[in-house]
């Protein structure tokens, strides 16, 4: 079933450009510090976890470093998923350059006026999923994937 889970993932979100909902932990500053969740739409690739350039001092990476627990969903799928958020570096880091080729022509439709390459903050976001949850009521569709252990049921 896992086999059949990521396939199934890649499919539906695997080599395209795709709309997911990343939510993060957002941590309220004063004496009383309270969490609380901040979800956004990121345009996103999907390969072995989730892919997508940002900016390093947005407020998603800084909630981010402070709390790399996140959650995405794919909501016309039905698709929700929790992992770690990992800041990789700088979009023009060569430890980047096979995953960027790739991004660059997987976001070409808009990749150069929303990125500026030469400015050192433009980061590559890893999303390495933990756990997920096909759930589609209306199909009876309900499978759990375990990703660090590489097992659905």
């Amino acid at each position: 079933m896992y086999d059949e889970a990521m396939k199934r993932l890649e499919d539906t979100v695997g080599n395209k450009d795709a709309l997911i909902s990343l939510a993060t932990i957002a941590l309220e500053s004063g004496s009383d510090v309270k969490s609380r969740p901040a979800a956004r739409i990121v345009d996103a690739y999907y390969e072995d976890g989730a892919f997508t350039v940002t900016y390093a001092t947005s407020n998603k990476m800084q909630q981010i470093a402070q709390n790399p627990e996140v959650a995405v969903c794919i909501i016309v799928e039905n698709f929700t998923a929790d992992g770690i958020g990992e800041n990789l570096g700088w979009v023009c880091d060569e430890k980047n350059a096979e995953m960027m080729t790739k991004l660059r022509r997987i976001f070409a439709a808009w990749y150069n006026e929303a990125n500026n390459n030469e400015d050192r903050n433009t980061c590559l976001l890893r999303i390495g999923l933990t756990k997920g949850l096909w759930n589609d009521a209306h199909k009876g569709i309900r499978n759990e994937i375990d990703f660090v252990n590489k097992t659905a049921n």
